[in-house]
């Protein structure tokens, strides 16, 4: 492993594969998170999440697996983003760097940053808490006051229209960022052949869609909350 990280191509497929598995996470996150304005009040939300929650094998091993992910590819990015740049001193100052590149794939280091910021909230609002309540209290029943307690938590954070705000801005910033790291990954895993233009379009729908259906789970939230 620490062979292929040495080397710049190797560096980039590493990326690419953490950024494949993250992207799987956040369909599967998202899945999940959209059956919460569902007009069953939330209990299929709360089932799923009770059953992600509670799952020894999603606890103990996927659930390690994901930060390890998240951290590789945040660490990853700013490894390569550093190299990239003292790489191309140079290069730049003979040439108009904007000329040869898009907006979106000079400034991935400012939407990486900004999803960092995102995640480490995110952190904060439910993943610190869950841990608090299942490993250091010990209750790995779900409940509050007799009912699943997944579903209020959720609403209540979504109460506060600063934290909402940060929120959808963060998901824009995902948005920005996805455009190109989707196409970005495939082309550091070889691909370019005739589903090339299959996977260009496929990539755009999954960086516009997912985050905007964030976004919207977001504001319903927020909006039904403040009724």
């Amino acid at each position: 492993m620490s062979g292929l990280l040495k080397s710049s191509i190797g560096r980039k497929f590493a990326m690419a594969i953490s950024a494949f598995f993250l992207m799987f996470f956040l369909l599967q996150h998202f899945v999940i998170n959209i059956t919460s304005i569902f007009p069953d009040h939330g209990a299929t939300f709360n089932n799923l999440s009770h059953f992600m929650g509670t799952n020894p094998l999603i606890q103990y091993a996927m659930q390690p697996v994901l930060i390890f992910g998240v951290v590789f590819h945040f660490v990853m990015g700013f490894v390569l983003e550093i190299k990239n740049r003292n790489a191309q001193k140079v290069k730049y100052a003979q040439n108009n760097g904007a000329a040869n590149s898009t907006w979106m794939s000079r400034n991935m280091i400012w939407s990486g940053l900004a999803i960092l910021a995102f995640v480490v909230l995110h952190f904060i609002d439910f993943w610190f808490p869950e841990i608090n309540t299942k490993f250091i209290q010990g209750d790995w029943s779900g409940l509050h006051n007799g009912e699943l307690r997944y579903f209020h938590e959720l609403q209540e954070k979504f109460h506060n229209p600063v934290r909402v705000g940060a929120y959808v801005g963060a998901f824009a910033f995902l948005a920005m960022h996805l455009l190109h790291g989707f196409n970005s990954a495939f082309q550091s895993m070889g691909a370019n052949n005739k589903y090339t233009k299959g996977l260009k379009t496929f990539g755009k729908l999954y960086a516009i869609l997912i985050p905007v259906g964030f976004m919207i789970i977001a504001l319903v939230h927020h909006f039904n909350h403040s009724h």
